[in-house]
């Protein structure tokens, strides 16, 4: 296993969906993994300290490991099989460790709100400009349209929170799409 830091959070246009590109701690190579819309809205909201009025579901997962006294050892990003990759969150708590499988976009949005090491499997890491040819993670975004035209008040506000949630997804797709590489530079470790 290396370690591996985010380089960079942006959108694939190619395909509209949203990369987290993972670079190894003491080099060039480069591990891109295709993420969906919560999970990269979770870790560019970390990334820049925002702050939400309700936790989201990663800082939940944080607070359950503070809470039940356990220590984040590291996460680690093992393998790719048709087209999904997979990894597993290293939870101690006493003497006993215990390895959970998790998808590597909550494994990195965890690892980053508890300050622990992000590991990748060295077969993982391509060079520089052969991203490219990485597969894609099948993540879809989620539906926030509403087909319905008789909906009751309950339903109405339902959709309302839907739009907000959008306009959020919007917010965050237009400021991912002008990111520049010198943007991260600050959230290495």
């Amino acid at each position: 296993m290396i370690e591996v830091f985010v380089s960079r959070l942006g959108l694939d246009s190619a395909s509209s969906s949203y990369v987290v590109v993972l670079q190894e701690k003491d080099g060039a190579r480069l591990l891109p993994i295709w993420i969906g819309q919560p999970e990269a809205e979770s870790i560019v909201l970390h990334m820049h300290n925002v702050k939400r009025a309700r936790p989201l579901t990663h800082d939940l997962v944080r607070s359950l490991i503070i809470g039940l006294k356990a220590r984040l050892q590291r996460v680690q990003i093992t393998k790719v099989e048709n087209r999904t990759y997979y990894g597993e969150i290293h939870l101690q708590q006493d003497d006993h460790v215990v390895e959970i499988d998790a998808r590597p976009s909550d494994c990195i949005a965890i690892a980053l709100r508890l300050g622990a090491p992000i590991y990748a499997a060295e077969k993982l890491l391509v060079d520089p400009g052969e991203e490219d040819e990485v597969a894609e993670e099948d993540d879809e975004a989620p539906d926030f349209t509403s087909s319905s035209e008789d909906v009751s008040e309950a339903e109405r506000e339902r959709e309302r929170e839907r739009d907000e949630e959008l306009s959020d997804a919007e917010r965050l797709k237009r400021y991912l799409e002008t990111l520049r590489p010198e943007d991260f530079g600050k959230f290495n470790p």
